[in-house]
């Protein structure tokens, strides 16, 4: 019976560190991608970070002997491309051309709580009111936020990252669904695969005309979005998830937009202001109270 207490408490422990990796590889995601869309069309970027890692899974998935998922799996793996691996990568690529990643990282704060939102939805969960009252409370600070700014800052790049959320959302809710049943890695492995036949020929077409006008640092920043957030940062992350449990380990999340406030200041030398960090702050306080009561 001990033996067994101290071989949960490991494994909790070890999906603690698996999801504060994967995290951590998630944080450099917009401040890598405002990058890389200086020198690069926002659909390249897109479609390419999700062909490279695609390829990569697809060897994985070779090289491991996986069986094809079932049929009944083929549209919820939709929904996850359709919102991780296409819909949040190419709005919020589009948004970065408009905003700053710094402000980005705002909005993304609001990822828990949609996320939740979906899960409730597909899931039939039902959070008790005060759950409600947090997730309200976190939107209008950003609304507030994004007034404060004023809406000729960029209402374009406000817009087009909610939307990209409100899809990040839905592919999280989703792959975590179906991970209980197909597995964590496997299933972006399996998303990004069916998304191939698509993003392959579209990379062709919105290539660049001329690869020496962009620079090397948004080459390796694309190179980063595909292998470390496209994939590598997934296979932490499910796995952590499943170690952990999806609950906890989940709210590692709230660390995200600290981390990637701090490499926008390091490597973009955006300004971060007191305001922007309070309202992160502010948002990430409303998302612990949500998640809290989302049971």
């Amino acid at each position: 019976m001990e033996d067994t207490s101290i071989t949960l408490k490991e494994n909790v422990s070890r999906g603690w560190l698996n999801g504060f990796i994967g995290v951590l590889i998630f944080s450099g995601s917009m401040p890598a991608t405002r990058m890389a869309v200086t020198d690069l069309n926002p659909v390249f970027v897109t479609v390419a970070r999700a062909s490279i890692a695609g390829l990569l899974a697809l060897a994985v998935l070779i090289i491991f002997k996986e069986k094809r998922p079932a049929k009944a799996m083929y549209i919820p793996l939709a929904i996850v491309a359709l919102g991780a691996v296409i819909g949040f990568p190419l709005l919020s690529a589009m948004a970065l051309q408009h905003i700053t990643s710094a402000h980005s990282l705002v909005f993304l704060a609001l990822l828990p709580i949609v996320t939740a939102s979906f899960a409730v939805l597909r899931g039939g969960e039902r959070p008790r009111p005060v759950f409600w009252l947090f997730s309200v409370m976190g939107s209008l600070l950003v609304i507030g936020y994004a007034i404060y700014q004023g809406l000729t800052a960029s209402p374009i790049g406000d817009m087009l990252m909610l939307a990209g959320i409100v899809l990040c959302g839905l592919g999280y809710a989703e792959g975590a669904r179906l991970s209980k049943t197909l597995g964590g890695w496997q299933v972006i492995s399996w998303a990004l695969v069916i998304s191939l036949p698509i993003m392959l020929p579209i990379m062709f077409i919105y290539q660049p005309s001329s690869f020496s006008t962009v620079s090397t640092g948004a080459w390796l920043s694309l190179a980063y979005i595909a292998l470390f957030s496209m994939f590598i940062g997934f296979i932490f992350w499910y796995r952590g998830l499943a170690q952990g449990g999806i609950a906890s380990v989940g709210q590692l999340q709230l660390l995200q937009p600290f981390f990637g406030l701090g490499l926008a200041a390091t490597l973009l030398h955006e300004n971060v202001s007191l305001g922007m960090l309070g309202v992160t702050i502010g948002v990430i306080l409303c998302v612990a109270g949500s998640k809290k009561f989302a049971k």
